[in-house]
């Protein structure tokens, strides 16, 4: 029986470990690692922003898994050496057959000077929980949110945040005191096709949201509640919400995988040029958003692909960079975007909505991958 090592419980390493389970249970031993106790999506953490919902009915328990074939050690991974797939965990160590990095992008808060002191995010449970807190004493005046560098996860969080603040302000009764801009270095919102793009402009439009292309925030005077821009401006803000710099775990770049800031893979199966050792989800290199859903997507292909080679045959697919993704748009309603990025010349991507027919496809997506992930239930 093979030993398949997986780093990390997240979109990816959960697929991954749900996928092996139930095509091949009898053939691999899967360890999944990770330094915490639960997963939780990352959409909700703007139900924790909004109130919607605690952070503790939201987490996934790792101690609920139940699929066969899998064991799951919550350990911090303190080095990893892949010519021959040795890990090393604070409690323990482990030899893999085959092995798969799956530890997504971690947030350097300090890379912008004065965002760690004075700005806000939502892109941890923490943060989204002192934004939550912050918001009620904001009473009217400037919010700028920034989006500090790409890549970042979820590409349309940012808008969704605005949306969503828009609602709130309004309901809040000082939408008509306050001002939303949105400063990002993207020529366009999510500028993954001209049609995708334009709903963004024009939804944002309609709240009266400014969005300020091709620049970013370089730096925080947090005396003085300005933002440095790359181009020398200085803006002001009342309130600042940052899309923080997204970087490899350190202890990913330390292992020598990520010689160029990220990991590289072949983009077929996404195996590194170690043999045996996988990298999947947000800390590859490929030239596409990072997000969970194409994170879930890649982990089925390399669950293909190593029980094809366990069995002696070829991975009869590649990865697409396919995947569909739901975007708060507010007021109720949630649209999707269906894009394939790696299936042709450039990527393809459609819309569908914004509805709350949406709204209700979107409340029934964690349920469905609690139950294929942690073996409660039937698979989606």
């Amino acid at each position: 029986m093979k030993h398949v090592v997986i780093l990390g419980a997240g979109f990816a390493g959960l697929e991954l470990a749900g996928r092996l389970s139930d095509s091949a249970a009898d053939e691999v031993h899967v360890t999944l690692i990770d330094q915490n106790d639960s997963f939780t999506f990352g959409f909700s953490k703007l139900d924790i922003l909004f109130g919607k919902a605690e952070a503790s009915a939201l987490r996934l328990e790792y101690r609920d898994l139940v699929k066969p074939g899998v064991e799951f050690r919550q350990e911090r991974i303190t080095a990893i050496d892949p010519a021959p797939r040795h890990v090393t965990t604070d409690g323990g160590s482990y030899d893999a057959d085959v092995l798969v990095v799956a530890l997504g992008a971690d947030y350097d808060m300090d890379a912008v000077p004065g965002f760690a002191e004075g700005g806000l995010e939502y892109y941890s449970i923490a943060g989204a929980e002192r934004m939550r807190d912050a918001l009620p004493e904001f009473t009217g005046g400037t919010i700028l949110i920034g989006v500090f560098a790409q890549p970042y996860k979820c590409p349309p969080a940012p808008f969704e945040g605005a949306f969503l603040l828009h609602d709130q302000l309004v309901e809040r009764g000082i939408r008509e005191q306050s001002e939303i801009r949105i400063v990002a270095p993207m020529s366009a919102p999510v500028p993954v096709t001209p049609e995708v793009s334009q709903r963004f402009v024009d939804e944002l439009a309609a709240r009266g949201i400014e969005y300020v292309a091709e620049n970013k925030v370089v730096e925080l005077d947090v005396a003085e509640k300005q933002a440095v821009l790359e181009s020398g401006e200085r803006v002001p803000y009342d309130l600042f919400v940052g899309i923080p710099i997204h970087r490899v775990a350190a202890v990913v770049k330390e292992s020598g995988l990520a010689e160029s800031g990220w990991v590289a893979v072949d983009r077929d199966n996404l195996m590194t040029p170690f043999p045996d050792v996988y990298a999947v989800g947000d800390l590859v290199n490929i030239p596409m958003p990072k997000a969970g859903v194409f994170a879930e997507n890649a982990a089925g292909v390399v669950a293909d692909d190593i029980v094809a080679r366990l069995r002696g045959e070829t991975l009869d697919r590649r990865y697409e960079g396919q995947g569909n993704c739901y975007v708060e748009f507010g007021s109720g309603r949630v649209a999707k975007v269906q894009v394939n990025f790696l299936g042709g010349p450039s990527p393809v991507a459609t819309v569908e909505g914004p509805s709350e027919e949406l709204a209700a496809e979107k409340a029934a997506f964690a349920p469905t991958r609690r139950e294929r992930w942690f073996g409660l239930g039937s698979p989606a």
